[in-house]
């Protein structure tokens, strides 16, 4: 008798040992991502996660682990790519793509070096200077960026330095402190490797129970006709979706229409299961040529968003 207890307190042992271990690794071996709506796992997620500022370095994931035009297992962030190396030692077997070497062209140059604001590096003949040497030196210098391989240089209105791992950008319209930032080169990469399209697209977390978070409101409106008449009818469309494109449901808020006669009129409205509402309106005797304003907001739980659109009267 006393072995028969035995038996089965060993069997509820090893049952319970089997029904723990998986959610236990599910629990700690990925990371969805509400910003872009994708997964991160394994060995990628380990090297995420040990970067200070990973956000900011790398950004968020915007493909799930996939086998690379070049073969790699890799998985793309909006300003990193990370390529996965097994026959390397444990540690180093995720490895930081050269971005900036392979997106790199030369653009018109910036002179602005100063021995007392810059340092040099022999290994490819370029300095880092003044603020982007700040940034450098506080995330990670060579081992993060690579070796500076460009002067700053003018692209696409900015000012910026490429590295053989990234591109730092110059942003002055931001605060203080935030004004250098790496660029999207993971995106431009994704784009100029030829990567499928379809692989951007949001996917579900893996763990069916943890669930997507609305982050932001994309909240779009137009008109069902561009030009009316003095009397007419009107429609406005509101489109409201979340950051990863998906329709928000039960959004609320107002349409508030500038007529040209100087009164205004509020309208309400709810979205539907498709994230759309609709509103009417009827134009009264407006004047010829003039603009009718109309602006959107829109609110779900603690979220805002607003845009406008606008229509003309004509004969």
């Amino acid at each position: 008798m006393k072995r028969s207890w035995l038996l089965l307190g060993l069997a509820s042992v090893l049952l319970l040992m089997l029904t723990w271990r998986p959610v236990q690794a599910q629990a700690t071996d990925y990371k969805y991502f509400d910003q872009t709506g994708h997964n991160v796992t394994g060995e990628f997620l380990k090297s995420y996660q040990s970067v200070a500022d990973a956000a900011l370095l790398f950004g968020y994931p915007i493909t799930e682990s996939i086998t690379g035009k070049d073969g790699l297992t890799v998985q793309y962030f909006q300003r990193a790519r990370l390529e996965l190396h097994p026959e390397l030692p444990e540690g180093q077997r995720v490895q930081l793509t050269l971005l900036g070497r392979a997106t790199y062209v030369q653009k018109e140059q910036v002179n602005v070096f100063n021995p007392l604001a810059c340092r040099q590096y022999p290994e490819t003949g370029f300095p880092v200077c003044f603020a982007f040497l700040e940034f450098f030196d506080k995330y990670g210098g060579v081992a993060q960026f690579g070796y500076p391989i460009s002067p700053f240089e003018f692209h696409d209105d900015l000012i910026v330095q490429y590295f053989e791992k990234t591109r730092l950008e110059w942003h002055p319209w931001m605060p203080e402190g935030q004004r250098v930032a790496p660029g999207d080169l993971g995106r431009i990469y994704f784009d100029k490797a030829g990567e499928d399209p379809a692989l951007l697209n949001p996917v579900d977390p893996l763990d069916a129970t943890t669930i997507p978070q609305v982050l932001t409101l994309q909240t779009r409106a137009f008109v069902w006709k561009a030009v009316t008449l003095p009397t007419d009818q009107q429609l406005v469309f509101i489109i409201v979706q979340d950051q990863k494109l998906k329709p928000v449901v039960d959004a609320s808020g107002t349409v508030k229409v500038r007529w040209p006669s100087g009164t205004e009129e509020t309208f309400s409205f709810t979205t539907n299961n498709n994230g759309v509402a609709i509103v009417s309106l009827s134009v009264n005797n407006q004047p010829y040529g003039s603009l009718v304003y109309i602006e959107v907001t829109v609110t779900w739980n603690n979220l805002a968003g607003a845009t406008t659109t606008s229509f003309r009267i004509w004969y």
